[in-house]
């Protein structure tokens, strides 16, 4: 039996049109942007108006994506959608995507895993289409965070955006681990003790509302950087690598301490670390394809890079994964 890799062929975003400025917010609460960008590194955001939704967003991602690989959209046979903003409660909104597509076969299913939502969908695609179960893949990570924030809490609104990204996942018959292209390698990890460090108070199940994000930000902030620094590190132990071969490192976009305080734990230099953070603010699932798809375009990652992406969510769920470019 052939071993099987899969690859990213193709990278795709999409943003809402509508752009919130840190001194637009200063309208609407008790901030300014000197606050916010001094403790988060975010100067903007972008907010989805009421006709854009998870499924829109992660549409207009998913075709750039497919127009940047060289596949043909009918070809897809498995999309996972990462998001922890559904268009409804059920059916996934993969399968919302999978029709707007004009897709009616193959898999299609959402993962939930907030923050971490696009390295646990990677993961589960990349092992997936290794198995057998599909050729092709289409993994996005998609957000309205807006919907789900408490616009009068200052701790939490000014952090977070709405936005997708999305990649195409071929497959080929695999020659050489480490240096040809490809994912080469994912570690994930969770530990439910910490869910009520970061949660949403409603949910279908219990308050039959949607609720709004909560977070106490000192102990994210302390696990977040220790979670996925450790990663990191039993990633690149299992597989003998180097941290210095790492060319790029693109961390979920929480803010720009955490991307700091991880990046210089794993001792890589602040011109290895893609940030867009600053632009985007957190759009949860969404930022690691998001922030992918920024410095594919910019021309920063080339062919044979070695590509290091990670993140921490709530749960906490947190993992990395290593992509020869």
């Amino acid at each position: 039996m052939k071993n099987i890799k899969s690859y990213i062929a193709g990278t795709g975003s999409f943003l809402p049109t509508k752009k919130i400025t840190n001194s637009d917010l200063e309208l609407k609460v008790d901030t300014n942007d000197e606050w916010i960008f001094s403790r988060t590194g975010i100067r903007s955001r972008y907010i989805a108006s009421k006709n854009e939704t998870t499924s829109t967003l992660a549409l207009g991602a998913s075709l750039k994506a497919i127009e940047n690989s060289s596949i043909n959209v009918e070809e897809i046979d498995l999309i996972i959608l990462a998001t922890t903003t559904p268009d409804e409660t059920f059916p996934a909104t993969a399968t919302v995507l999978q029709s707007e597509l004009g897709l009616t076969g193959g898999i299609a299913f959402d993962v939930q895993a907030v923050c971490s939502g696009f390295v646990y969908a990677l993961t589960i695609a990349d092992s997936m289409l290794k198995s057998g179960q599909g050729k092709k893949a289409l993994v996005v990570g998609a957000e309205v965070f807006s919907r789900i924030l408490d616009w009068n809490d200052r701790t939490t609104c000014v952090l977070f955006g709405d936005g997708a990204g999305a990649v195409i996942l071929d497959t080929e018959e695999e020659t050489n681990n480490l240096f040809s292209r490809g994912i080469i390698a994912s570690k994930l990890h969770s530990d439910g003790r910490m869910h009520d460090s970061l949660y949403v108070n409603g949910g279908p199940g219990s308050t039959q509302t949607t609720g709004f994000v909560k977070m106490d930000g000192k102990e994210v902030f302390k696990h977040a950087v220790i979670n996925m620094s450790n990663v990191v590190l039993e990633l690149m132990a299992d597989l003998k690598i180097s941290i210095d071969e790492v060319d790029w490192l693109i961390p979920h976009q929480a803010n720009k301490r955490i991307l700091d305080s991880t990046a210089k734990k794993l001792g890589i230099p602040e011109d290895k670390v893609v940030i867009t953070v600053d632009r985007h603010a957190n759009t949860s699932a969404a930022s690691i394809p998001l922030a992918l798809d920024v410095a594919v375009n910019d021309g920063r990652i080339k062919k044979g890079d070695l590509v290091l992406i990670e993140a921490m969510g709530g749960g906490f769920t947190w993992g990395a994964t290593l992509i020869r470019w």
